[in-house]
């Protein structure tokens, strides 16, 4: 056989090789299964932030007509803990402790009287409902009880213009409900920025003595609890 013969032989050979892959490549592809990918969702919470809290500035002294109270308003660092019952309900504890200057108003006896300073330690506990359909950005609402401990209790021991002194200042225990409103925007799965804000209703009995008397009272707090932070979501 000649090279002239074979040449166009091995020409269609080729030709019918290169065709090969092009018809395995009409051939449907074989389906690739994958795994179902797992429920991640972790119930934990944690929250640092800011927290202003500003007072109602009212309050009363029994056996002084006319009399009033105000209380001093305080920033503090703020840990909270919250923890999702489902993607919707969660509870949220928060722990932190704040101090206040209380001073006297009104009548002459009162004016200027120098109560005392006290700490506080007002763990607040809410119920949230969460709204999950807006993305990163995840509002939220709440309600709930609030205990505020007062400790390291000192009274002002400084006469005012009255000559009043108060020689001993007892803030008493006290229960209040609570309401919260806020947000977190999500950065990514775990780490954003959270927004706060809760009313209490906290009014605390008040008793004490001065050099004029055994005097009683009640302090209404009332305060906004307003904070901006930190969210990390486990």
């Amino acid at each position: 056989m000649t090279l002239r013969k074979i040449a166009p032989a091995v020409v269609a050979a080729l030709i019918g090789f290169a065709a090969v892959p092009a018809i395995a490549a009409d051939l449907p592809a074989k389906p690739v299964y994958k795994a179902p990918v797992a429920d991640t969702f972790n119930p934990w919470m944690i929250r640092l932030r800011a927290l202003g809290v500003v007072t109602r500035n009212s309050g009363v002294v029994d056996q002084v007509a006319g009399s009033g109270l105000t209380t001093t308003d305080s920033i503090v660092p703020e840990l909270d803990i919250t923890y999702f019952f489902t993607r919707n309900f969660a509870a949220e504890l928060i722990l932190g402790v704040t101090k206040h200057h209380v001073t006297g108003t009104g009548a002459a006896a009162t004016d200027g009287l120098d109560v005392g300073k006290a700490w506080l330690l007002p763990p607040t506990l809410t119920f949230q409902y969460h709204f999950t359909n807006f993305g990163a950005f995840k509002p939220y609402v709440g309600a709930g009880v609030n205990y505020t401990v007062f400790f390291s209790q000192t009274a002002g021991n400084t006469a005012n213009g009255a000559g009043v002194v108060i020689t001993r200042s007892h803030l008493h225990n006290s229960w209040a409900p609570a309401l919260q409103i806020g947000f977190d925007y999500m950065i990514d799965k775990h780490w954003g920025f959270n927004v706060d804000v809760k009313k209490l209703w906290l009014r605390p009995s008040w008793d004490g003595d001065s050099n004029v008397g055994a005097l009683t009272g009640k302090v209404n707090l009332d305060p906004w609890l307003i904070g901006a932070g930190v969210t990390y979501k486990f």
